[in-house]
């Protein structure tokens, strides 16, 4: 299964490996079960201290296997053939079970060693979802460190009736002994902040106890980022707040139009910008929201869900965006029970299932394209007479045999029975109302700006954004704003970096001319 050059880069990875590993897998007659073998086989085969058993219990529903190690019982499971997004999930697993040490802040891992138990986590995951392999590594690292934890990660798509039974309708989804514990993406500061609230009391007390920042950005992604490296390599002592580096570029399948880069997976873009930061001697907060910003004197002070209070002389507002909303009846009722954002996360539990799609747009006719190939039947709603995307886009659209388009509909509300979604209710351009059957609904009507933290702090336009100046300066002195959370047309990746960078250097110069050491 796995080809010359991926065998040899596993190889390199397991000389890292400093206590044996098990591979124990339980499995049945079934396809999954045969490719699980066989990949486990053939991974086992790359190192001395990894070895391969497997017990046979043809009654099982679903095949698993379990890593551990004969020196120490480790709660690591895998109800699902850890290929897509989440091979990388399997071999950082095996890696952490065979003692290479996991990358965690010191409390953050504190924390997570003197959490009681049991704690059995089961986390639904789709192999297709960008957010997952995050709650699944952090879940993993618990299971290493702390022995009262134990996870099992299921693929959903391999486990609909049982996805179904407990009404599993997004990824990542997590139970926690049995009981819903959370859905959607996580990080392992935010998992153990739900599960011991003093560590994120601490947290947050430790942030606000720090010395003002010259420099204070919110938000990670390109603008954030860019605006953190321009800063610091001004000589400003800088931090930086996000609840995740890299930001919506971890929901982003393709990057096919970044200068220089052919074709790139979102994903690696937020790793590669990751790393730039940390090159850096940036303070980085992730997993904090910023939800207020105050005066305090002459600095501004951010506020953050956790109840942290960091202090700075200038302030840099790059929060991105959000999905737009339909803020229509039962959309709100219905969000992770049937009505998704994400095609690739969440589109492979609608394998065989009617579907539906909200928005005519590049993102609505290419998440109808996507769960063509996964779906029975696709319904393309546009509230439009024509589509709104390319030309190359509507045509493959048109091409396709399942896929249903209306225009001029217009959502009116989303309906379901016992909190799982049926269908929903839209109305043409008469006005008349008509019923439609779907499982599942993905809204692809655009992004709404992250702002309403800064209102009562500057202006926002009518669509939520900062109006800022070519300088990227609102009208607040000492506050500056870049990216998608801004009036600036044209939300793209590269011009997230252009702005972040002014963002950066329009904050150095403010400094300057504000005699601030």
């Amino acid at each position: 299964m796995l080809d010359a050059g991926l065998q040899n880069q596993l190889r390199a990875y397991f000389t890292k490996l400093r206590r044996p590993v098990r591979l124990v897998a339980t499995l049945n007659e079934s396809e999954t079960a045969r490719e699980m073998k066989a990949l486990l086989k053939e991974v086992a085969a790359l190192s001395e201290l990894l070895s391969y058993e497997e017990t046979l219990d043809p009654t099982l529903s679903r095949p698993s296997f379990q890593i551990t190690s004969p020196e120490r019982e480790i709660g690591i499971h895998f109800a699902a053939l850890p290929m897509g997004h989440e091979f990388s999930s399997f071999v950082l697993a095996l890696l952490q079970a065979g003692g290479h040490p996991v990358k965690a802040e010191a409390e953050t891992l504190e924390a997570v060693r003197s959490l009681s138990g049991p704690l059995s986590f089961e986390v639904f995951i789709s192999l297709s979802c960008h957010n997952c392999p995050d709650v699944v590594q952090a879940l993993n690292l618990m299971a290493v460190e702390n022995p009262n934890v134990s996870v099992v990660t299921i693929d959903g798509a391999l486990a609909q009736e049982e996805a179904k039974a407990r009404r599993v309708m997004a990824v990542p989804t997590v139970f926690l002994n049995g009981e819903p514990f959370v859905s959607g993406r996580r990080t392992l500061e935010e998992i153990v902040a739900l599960l011991d609230e003093s560590a994120a009391r601490r947290k947050a007390e430790k942030l606000s106890a720090a010395l003002p920042y010259d420099v204070l950005v919110a938000g990670g992604g390109p603008a954030g980022a860019t605006a953190a490296i321009y800063a610091v390599r001004k000589g400003l002592r800088t931090g930086l707040v996000a609840e995740r580096l890299g930001g919506q570029l971890h929901e982003t399948s393709e990057v096919a139009n970044f200068t220089s880069i052919l074709s790139t997976p979102g994903a690696k873009l937020a790793d590669n910008i990751e790393a730039h930061l940390k090159s850096y001697p940036i303070e980085l907060h992730t997993a904090e929201r910023a939800v207020s910003v105050e005066r305090e004197g002459d600095l501004w002070v951010l506020v953050t869900e956790s109840g942290a209070r960091l202090r700075a002389r200038t302030l840099i507002a790059a929060t991105g965006a959000s999905w737009r909303r339909l803020n229509v009846p039962g959309e709100a009722d219905f969000l992770g029970r049937g009505v998704a954002f994400c095609p690739h996360c969440d589109g492979p539990l609608f394998r065989g299932k009617r579907v539906a799609v909200i928005g005519g747009g590049n993102s609505g006719v290419e998440a109808a394209i996507d769960l063509a190939g996964i779906a029975s039947h696709v319904t393309l709603l546009h509230r439009h007479a024509t589509l709104k995307a390319d030309n190359v886009l509507k045509k493959k659209l048109a091409s396709l045999p399942n896929v249903t388009v209306l225009t001029e509909a217009h959502t009116r509300a989303f309906e379901g029975t016992d909190g799982v979604l049926t269908g929903l209710r839209w109305a043409d351009a008469t006005g008349a109302e008509h019923r439609l059957d779907a499982e599942g609904v993905f809204v692809q009507i655009g992004l709404t700006p992250n702002t309403a933290w800064l209102s009562n702090a500057v202006e926002r336009n009518a669509y939520g954004e900062i109006p800022v100046d070519a300088r990227c300066a609102t009208a607040a002195p000492g506050l500056f704003a870049a990216g998608d959370c801004t009036d600036v047309p044209f939300k793209q990746i590269v011009i997230g970096l252009g702005e972040g960078a002014k963002a950066g250097l329009s904050a150095f110069e403010h400094l300057i001319r504000h005699d601030v050491a």
